[in-house]
């Protein structure tokens, strides 16, 4: 058979697009697991092959197909499904399968289709999994009108009365039930299983199950093989995590979860320095993490509705379950999907957002000016443009101030000198400023005094207020790769007292236990620094593209990390998002990379650029 496209991947990209037409080169990357130049690459040769019918197109950071001629493209899509590549994923092979089933006037010969289909016999047969196939596809079309006797539901639903199942896993599983009735009463049995199964015997949740299909074997006269009563019990090991605590706490954990638990924080802490320590959620995230071993390993699936939101509206929070997947695969040896994925990121936002909701308190606001009521007006008219409505600002005159009313604010606004001493920060204004200018000072603020002000979200980066013009630099590609690059700025900060004498031995010690190459022409070198209490940031960039660990890297972003991150600083985190958006929005990195100057660096950053 030929392959249409010249390789499966780009086959791959077509059927993504057809689901969902509007993808970021970053979700078909991590999707794709490759690269986002790969990405770009294969959508050049897809769309030469579309010209006749419809194109894929970049539109503001995203990738959108356009289709001009419906029939044309119907019959090009058609023909994918005779394609190699089409047959190298699992379940287009199932959508093959059942497809030539439903054409089929007599019985198929499994060894005649393999060939037809270039797998082997053995792959068409672990492929041939026509119960969750139904489940997942046509379960509602063939089931629903199926006669289950009342007697059987009843039996079902006072099992489920004295156990912590909830009425969504109820529903699950009465799909199960029916199909397994439907399959072993018309002498379709499930067969043998492979050894992991028939460990689940030994669970709590089995004995349930186990009791309730001797009662229906017994009332239909006939008697179910435990591998029926496995199939029935896949729904309950895979559930979701239940919503009510008091259900949950009464499933038995696994024990070995803790431990999982704390190695993947563990790992999150050793490649992006970010402690979440002890979350709110920690217990209902260990039981999500034994649902989720459990439907990986007995492959128990589930759609995430928000799998592409998440992806590009938390970042970090996908980062770091990129993280808790690599460990799982390296414990578990399980592959963890992107539907599961996606459950984690959810997991990992709700922490984060957690942790950022103890910092916040009520902020209040002083503008301290000279006389004349109007001109303070039409400077907090101008205030009011950079804060956020949740901020208390009230306007003072010098008279009768004291250094105690001073003091009871958490942040000063001044056109003139304060007439006496505060320990609180002072941001010198004019009556007509700049608000960009204003934005930095804040975030200058916010940094080296650590007082959060809420500020509108007005496209301002967090990691501008922590530059400056001596941690910027830029490289000539034909002079320096990634390691020189990367020396010359840690010397740098290093003799500008940024960092201490030991951070570069600590950076290259890093580096050995896992690249730090974002695979966006990004890369964050990080580590900790010991010269101050605060996060440095530099910024370096090349003119073209340098190789590192076979990867292309156009912007280094180095950060010192102070010995000790409070687990309530957002500030550290906020830097990753930032880092992690402008690596997934190629407009801004084209910006940020080919900034010649800091000024310029700046208006990339600004938005204005």
């Amino acid at each position: 058979m030929k392959n249409l496209f010249g390789d499966n991947r780009t086959a791959e990209i077509l059927r993504l697009f057809c689901n969902t037409p509007n993808l970021t080169a970053n979700a078909l990357a991590s999707r794709l697991d490759v690269s986002e130049r790969t990405i770009r690459n294969d959508i050049h040769v897809l769309n030469a092959e579309l010209k006749s019918c419809a194109s894929i197109d970049s539109e503001q950071g995203k990738y959108t197909l356009h289709v001009y001629h419906t029939e044309n493209f119907r019959i090009l899509c058609a023909k994918l499904l005779e394609t190699d590549g089409f047959l190298n994923s699992p379940r287009n092979r199932m959508d093959y399968i059942f497809g030539k089933l439903t054409r089929a006037d007599s019985p198929l010969i499994a060894d005649e289709l393999a060939d037809e289909m270039n797998i082997s016999r053995g792959t068409l047969a672990n492929d041939c999994d026509i119960r969750h196939y139904i489940l997942e596809n046509v379960f509602d079309a063939i089931y629903k009108d199926y006669p289950l006797e009342p007697e059987i539901d009843k039996m079902a639903l006072e099992t489920f009365a004295d156990t912590p199942f909830e009425p969504g896993l109820q529903a699950d599983f009465r799909k199960f039930l029916i199909l397994m009735l439907d399959r072993f009463l018309t002498d379709h049995p499930i067969g043998e299983l492979t050894a992991s199964f028939y460990s689940l015997t030994a669970r709590p949740e089995f004995s349930v199950i186990d009791r309730l299909a001797s009662r229906i074997a017994r009332f239909l006269g006939v008697e179910f093989p435990v591998e029926e009563k496995l199939f029935i019990l896949l729904p309950i090991i895979g559930m979701r995590t239940p919503a009510d605590v008091r259900n949950m706490r009464a499933i038995e954990l696994d024990e070995n979860m803790r431990a999982l638990g704390d190695k993947l924080f563990k790992k999150i802490r050793q490649e992006l320095d970010i402690r979440i320590e002890n979350p709110d959620a920690i217990e209902e995230f260990l039981y999500h993490l034994m649902f989720m071993l459990n439907r990986l390993k007995f492959n128990v699936r589930t759609k995430s509705p928000l799998l592409e939101e998440l992806r590009e509206k938390y970042p970090l929070a996908w980062r770091m379950a990129d993280i808790a997947s690599r460990v799982i695969y390296s414990d578990y040896g399980l592959k963890v999907t992107a539907d599961e994925r996606s459950f984690l990121a959810t997991y990992f936002g709700v922490f984060l957002e957690e942790q950022e909701e103890k910092r916040i308190k009520p902020f209040r606001a002083a503008l301290l000016c000279g006389p004349g009521r109007i001109t303070g007006r039409l400077i907090a008219a101008q205030l009011r443009k950079v804060l956020d409505s949740s901020v208390e600002l009230t306007q003072l005159t010098d008279v009768n101030l004291t250094t105690e009313m001073l003091n009871s604010f958490d942040l000063i606004f001044a056109t003139i000198e304060p007439p006496c001493f505060t320990d609180r920060p002072v941001i010198q204004i004019q009556e007509v400023f700049n608000e960009q200018a204003l934005r930095q000072k804040i975030e200058k603020v916010k940094y080296w005094d650590r007082v959060d002000v809420p500020v509108l979200d007005d496209n301002w980066f967090v990691m501008g207020g922590l530059l400056s013009e001596n941690k910027f630099f830029t490289f000539d590609s034909s002079e320096h790769d990634y390691e020189t690059a990367l020396r010359k700025m840690v010397d740098a900060l290093t003799e500008q007292g940024q960092v201490d004498a030991g951070f570069w031995e600590r950076l290259q010690e890093r580096e050995k236990q896992g690249t730090m190459v974002f695979d966006h022409y990004v890369a964050i070198p990080h580590v900790v620094q010991y010269a101050g209490p605060r996060l440095i940031l530099a910024i370096g960039t090349f003119s073209e593209p340098v190789i590192h660990d076979g990867q292309e890297i156009r912007i280094i972003f180095l950060m010192g990390i102070p010995e000790t991150v409070d687990s309530d600083d957002g500030m550290l985190i906020r830097v990753y998002e930032e880092i992690i958006r402008v690596a997934q929005e190629p407009d801004l990195l084209e910006k940020v990379a080919n900034a010649k100057d800091f000024q310029s660096l700046l208006r990339a950053l600004y938005r204005q650029a």
